[in-house]
C-alpha cells in the first residue's frame, strides 16, 4: 500500500517531520518547483507562509492535493478562486500565535503609554529629563477581529485594567457588530486591528476612520497590512490627528527602505514578529504532525478554513 505524498513548500529552517517517516513520502520544493510537483501531492504543507506561490500555481493542470495546511493564521497569501471552488480542505495554524500576539500588543500599549522610545533616546543622549507617563488602567480599547487572536488580546488588556470592546463580523453576546465600529473607535484610546484580510476588511482603516479617532488615541495593527490605507495613517500620525501608531504588518513585506513609514515620528515599526516567540517553529511543526495524525486516521480536522470567507468560522 502506497503512502501519501506530502509536499512541503520550504522555508529556512525546514519543518521537523521525522515522526512521519514511513507514513508519508515527503517531497520538498521551492516556489519555482511548486507548480510541477502539485499534481503528485496528496497533502501540501505551506511552510513558507510569506509566499504567494500557491495562489499562482494552483490554477494549473493536473490533480491537486486533498488537503492544504498553512503554517500561519492568515490564508490570504494562498487563496485563489480555483482553490476556493475546489474540494480541497484548507487548515491554518490557529492557536499557535494567539497569546504571543496578545502579549506583544500589551507590550506596545505599555511602550507608548509610558513613552519608552523617548526614554531610550534620552538614555543614549545621556539626558536626564523627567516626564509624566500615561496610566493604562481605565483607558478604552477597541479590538477589531473576534477570532482567537482578538479574544486573547481582549483578555490580556483586561488584565491591565483596560476597558475593552471586541468587534466582529456580526453582533452577538459579548461582541459588537460592524455597525458599532465607528462609534467605538471614536471613544477608544487604543484601536487594535486583528481582523483577517477579506474583501470586506481590505482598506477598512482609512482617512475617514483615522479622522474620527481622538487626538490622544493610538492605533496598532497586528492583523494584515492591507487592512490599513498606509498613506492615510502616515498623514494621521504626522499631522497629529492621532497620538501615535504601531505596525507589525505591512502591505509590502519586507518594508522597503524608501517607505515613509520608517521615518514618521510617533510610529513604531516592527518586522512582522508579534507572534514569533522562541520555539514557535517547533510548535508549528508539532501542530501539523498532530493534524496529519487525524487526517491519516480519517478523523475530522480542526482549524478548517471557510475558503469563501477566508477564515475559520465559529467565532
Amino acid at each position: 500500500m502506497s503512502v501519501p505524498v506530502l509536499l512541503v513548500l520550504d522555508a529556512d529552517p525546514p519543518p521537523r517531520l521525522g515522526s512521519l517517516t514511513g507514513r508519508a513520502r515527503i517531497l520538498h520544493t521551492d516556489e519555482a518547483g511548486l507548480a510541477a510537483r502539485l499534481p503528485v501531492a496528496d497533502v501540501l504543507l505551506v511552510w513558507d507562509f510569506t509566499s504567494t506561490a500557491v495562489r499562482d500555481a494552483w490554477p494549473g493542470k493536473g490533480p491537486r492535493p486533498l488537503w492544504v495546511h498553512t503554517a500561519s493564521a492568515g490564508v490570504d497569501h494562498l487563496m485563489c478562486p480555483e482553490l476556493a471552488a475546489s474540494d480541497t480542505r484548507v487548515t491554518n495554524a490557529r492557536g499557535v500565535f494567539d497569546q504571543p500576539i496578545a502579549e506583544y500588543v500589551a507590550a506596545l500599549v505599555l511602550t507608548m503609554a509610558k513613552d519608552l522610545p523617548r526614554t531610550l533616546e534620552l538614555q543614549r543622549e545621556g539626558a536626564w529629563r523627567h516626564r509624566e507617563s500615561q496610566r493604562v488602567a481605565g483607558t478604552r480599547a477597541c479590538v477589531v477581529g473576534s477570532g482567537p487572536i482578538g479574544r486573547a488580546i481582549v483578555s490580556t488588556l483586561k488584565a491591565l485594567g483596560i476597558v475593552t470592546a471586541l468587534v466582529g463580523r456580526r453582533s452577538r453576546t459579548g461582541i459588537h457588530g460592524p455597525d458599532d465600529l465607528d462609534r467605538l473607535m471614536a471613544r477608544a484610546d487604543w484601536v487594535i486591528a486583528a481582523a483577517p484580510l477579506t474583501a470586506e476588511t481590505h482598506g477598512m482603516f482609512d482617512a475617514r476612520r483615522f479622522g474620527m479617532m481622538q487626538p490622544s488615541a493610538r492605533f496598532i495593527n497586528i492583523g494584515r497590512g492591507q487592512l490599513v490605507v498606509e498613506e492615510a495613517l502616515v498623514e494621521a500620525v504626522s499631522k497629529r490627528w492621532i497620538a501615535g501608531a504601531a505596525l507589525d504588518v505591512f502591505a509590502t513585506e519586507p518594508l522597503p527602505p524608501e517607505s515613509p513609514l520608517w521615518r514618521v515620528p510617533g510610529l513604531i515599526v516592527s518586522p512582522h514578529m508579534s507572534g514569533d516567540t522562541v520555539g514557535w517553529r517547533d510548535e508549528l511543526g508539532k501542530q501539523f504532525v498532530e493534524l496529519y495524525d487525524r487526517w491519516e486516521a480519517g478523523r475530522a480536522l480542526p482549524n478548517v478554513v471557510d475558503k469563501k470567507r477566508g477564515y475559520v468560522p465559529g467565532h
